[in-house]
């Protein structure tokens, strides 16, 4: 039949099809009878879901219209669409944006299959506009209302009248409670007092665990007695507060029936009375449990300001519930079509739900603090655990709430036993996760933890563990919770695993963050590695007494680090870049030119970076040496990639550029040498002065002082010129690393002293002349006046300069 009616509504509306199937039969208009039928098929939630699943069916097998092939056609997809970033068109990345694009299609496309759950609010507009238009329908409405409105108000103002008056015996049974609880207490202090009284000074320890057993079974029991005896005055209280509730009942209905001139209003009345009544019943039960503002009556333990709160919220909660009542039945007697009294129930218990969630944050920390284990369980990881999630209660409680809501107003089949089932399951993930993260977590720290034997076979290893230990730690748990996810979105009907193993996007994503994973563990270990491996031979070279290479390594070191470390993030961004889907192609070529440019914009600052990286492998000179680079000489104060820093006898500091540098003499390797040159008198024995030089150098190695510093006897080289200003005397001796200043300048004061003692005669000094009163008389630089004896005419030799401090 239903397959009839649609071929009747469908056959005027595809006039192609049509003639296809009857050339000859004209267009038939829609009947009265066709017309009910649809409209009863439209008002039953079944048939009207089988009339949209048929013309789903119906609608898929019809031919698209010619007009929109074209426009499909014109229209570009969305995928070729250009971006600001470039992704290759089968990588990672454009794949996950395709399914984040197909993700968002299906979440506005369940939107709207929600927002369609309300669609049918517009009867309700409908109906209202509808009665209000017409005067009969407005009268009997308002009619109804009114008289309806009328007799509650009085059976309000009867309860309101006898619950003021029963305020009194309400008293009473308080303070008959209240005697009782004391009484109670009395005698729960009295067994105390006794019980402790019973237990020796000196008793044992197994008799103290016997006394502290039967103390806790005595409280429990005095607890047990204490609900025992407050359930009367519960009881009673109850039924207290039930009889305004009786009388509002009883006027209820006799206004219905001596107001009530027809049956809606007499409908309306007894309607909206049960609705209330029911409302508050429900509303007293709990309210006799909780007691806010009687906690000797109260049957549960429960403190004054959660008694407070959960006894407002449950009174407005379960007003929801009498609305609902009310509207199921008053729409069909106001003639209110089904759809609009289903789509008007729908929202409000939506809204009844709704405050649930509400209700369940605002008592979260209370019902936490509840379920939390005993004390002495707390030391156990598993009841630690345990706590921990008990505190995250609402957060299962608001998706139950929810889900129930949406299950109910969806009519899904087997939608409540998917509920209890994926809780269930959730539950059990979550326990099952968490037990097998302490083990993992436990496995790791153990991998982590480093002995005292292995740290003193390797030192350092312990302090880099523990550096790389939380990085660790946030990896495993991110793993840990992508796994728990997974495994939660196939026990809630999500095919997740089938996803992540077999399909094509899956398992190139775990692919992808395999890769980059493994590219960082590589880069780490290539890294660690090579620091350890330097710093082991700086170690070792330390060891075996190799200070220089030890001391040009180090400085060497930051330099192989730099180097490394950008070689190393290159490696492991270009990696990372690829597996995501990015073309990494145009970047290299960018970073290529970039370097070129700057290859020859700074060639000085390269030449720079070169020559002092030689330099500093090939240990030219080290910090505290004596140097002469760039004309300049003085003491090596620092040295960097690029730049040396030298430090004069001025006090002087000059900064040097590698570049400039052509050559480096160093003062301060293997030995020095003093070279001995004056000139003498013709007249001198070669032989005697070269013997006298020799005395001096060998007088010094017998001193504690100098003898350290002097490594060879003097070597007397000869003469090396004579003419008529005297003979020159040339000879030498080596000394220590930069110790030849100071030695020179002994060598030379001793050797002055000596000379004169032995009576040395030096070449006649230049003269020039003079004007005294005598006449002009030639004066002898050197010489005091008058001139003294020949075998006097002796003065020190000449002194080189010291360029340098002692």
């Amino acid at each position: 039949m239903l397959a009839l009616l649609l071929s009747s509504l469908l056959l005027p509306a595809m006039p192609g099809r049509a003639a296809d199937a009857a050339p000859s039969s004209p267009p038939s208009s829609m009947t009265a009878q066709q017309a009910q039928q649809v409209l009863g098929v439209l008002n039953d939630p079944q048939k009207r879901a089988e009339f949209t699943r048929t013309l789903t069916a119906i609608a898929n097998g019809l031919p698209q219209a010619a007009p929109a092939a074209p426009a499909a056609a014109a229209t570009p997809p969305a995928s070729s669409d250009k971006s600001d970033v470039a992704l290759e068109p089968d990588s990672v990345g454009s794949d996950v944006l395709d399914e984040l694009s197909t993700m968002r299609n299906g979440i506005v496309r369940q939107a709207r299959e929600f927002a369609a759950l309300f669609a049918d609010l517009a009867f309700v507009g409908h109906w209202f506009r509808t009665e209000l238009s017409d005067p009969a329908s407005r009268h009997t409405l308002f009619d109804a209302f009114g008289r309806a409105g009328l007799v509650i108000v009085l059976a309000l103002a009867a309860e309101r009248g006898l619950s003021i008056a029963l305020r009194r015996p309400l008293s009473s049974i308080t303070a008959r409670a209240v005697e009782a609880e004391r009484r109670l207490n009395q005698r729960a202090a009295q067994v105390q007092a006794e019980d402790s009284a019973s237990v020796p000074p000196n008793a044992s320890q197994a008799e103290r665990t016997v006394e502290d057993t039967r103390r806790q079974d005595d409280r429990k029991q005095v607890e047990t007695l204490r609900i025992i005896r407050r359930f009367p005055f519960s009881l009673l209280h109850l039924l207290t507060k039930l009889l305004p509730v009786a009388l509002f009942l009883g006027v209820g209905y006799a206004g219905a029936t001596f107001f009530g001139d027809n049956d809606q209003a007499e409908l309306v009345t007894l309607t909206l009375a049960n609705a209330y009544v029911a409302a508050r019943g429900m509303y007293l039960l709990v309210e006799t449990v909780l007691v806010p503002k009687s906690p000797t009556i109260r049957l549960c333990r429960a403190s004054d300001r959660t008694a407070r709160i959960i006894t407002r919220w449950w009174n407005v909660l379960v007003a929801m519930p009498s609305i609902v009542v009310c509207l199921s039945t008053l729409g069909g007697l106001f003639h209110l079509a089904p759809r609009g009294t289903e789509a008007l129930i729908r929202a409000l218990v939506l809204a009844e739900h709704l405050m649930i969630a509400v209700f369940i944050w605002r008592i979260r920390h209370q019902v936490a603090a509840s379920l939390q284990p005993p004390a002495r369980f707390q030391k156990s990881s598993f009841w630690l655990f345990l706590g921990r999630l008990a505190q995250l209660w609402w957060l299962p409680a608001m998706v139950f709430d929810l889900a129930l809501w949406l299950v109910w107003a969806t009519h899904t089949r087997g939608g409540y036993a998917w509920i209890w089932r994926t809780t269930v399951l959730t539950i059990i993930v979550i326990v099952v996760s968490r037990m097998l993260s302490l083990l993992l977590f436990g496995a790791q720290n153990r991998l982590f933890h480093i002995n005292d034997d292995v740290e003193s076979r390797y030192p350092g290893l312990r302090a880099r563990a523990d550096y790389y230990y939380p990085y660790a730690r946030r990896c495993l748990s991110a793993l840990l919770i992508f796994a728990t996810a997974v495994i939660l979105l196939q026990a809630w009907g999500i095919p997740a695993l089938s996803f992540f193993l077999h399909g094509e996007l899956g398992t190139r994503i775990i692919a992808a963050i395999l890769s980059i994973l493994i590219a960082f563990t590589v880069a780490i270990v290539v890294w660690e590695v090579a620091n350890t491996a330097l710093q082991n031979q700086i170690n070792r070279y330390e060891t075996s007494e190799q200070v220089s290479r030890a001391i040009r390594l180090r400085t060497v070191l930051p330099i192989i680090r730099t180097v490394l470390l950008t070689v190393i993030v290159i490696i492991v961004a270009v990696t990372t870049l690829s597996q995501i889907g990015l073309n990494v192609a145009p970047l290299l070529t960018g970073a290529g030119i970039m370097g070129a440019a700057i290859a020859f914009g700074s060639q000085s600052l390269v030449k720079d970076f070169i020559t002092g990286f030689f330099m500093l492998v090939e240990n030219a000179m080290q910090v505290g040496d004596w140097v002469t680079a760039g004309g300049v000489s003085g003491t090596v104060e620092h040295l960097s990639i690029r730049t040396l820093r030298l430090r004069t006898t001025s006090g002087d500091v000059h900064i040097i550029p590698f570049s400039s540098v052509t050559s480096i003499a160093n003062t301060s390797r293997d030995y020095n040498v003093v070279v001995v040159s004056f000139m003498l008198d013709l007249s001198e024995s070669p032989d005697r002065v070269a013997s006298i030089l020799a005395d001096v150098v060998a007088s010094m190695r017998t001193d504690d002082l100098f003898a350290p510093l002097i490594l060879s006897d003097f070597a007397f080289l000869g003469v090396d010129n004579a003419d008529g200003n005297g003979a020159k005397f040339i000879g030498s001796f080596r000394t220590t690393p930069g110790s030849k200043w100071k030695v020179s300048r002994e060598y030379y004061r001793r050797l002055g002293l000596r000379m004169v003692a032995e009576g040395v005669k030096f070449p006649v000094p230049t003269s020039i002349s003079m004007m005294t009163n005598f006449g002009t008389t030639p004066l002898m630089i050197g010489q005091a006046e008058p001139a003294p004896p020949a075998n006097t005419n002796t003065a020190p030799a000449p002194l080189q300069p010291d360029p340098s401090h002692d």
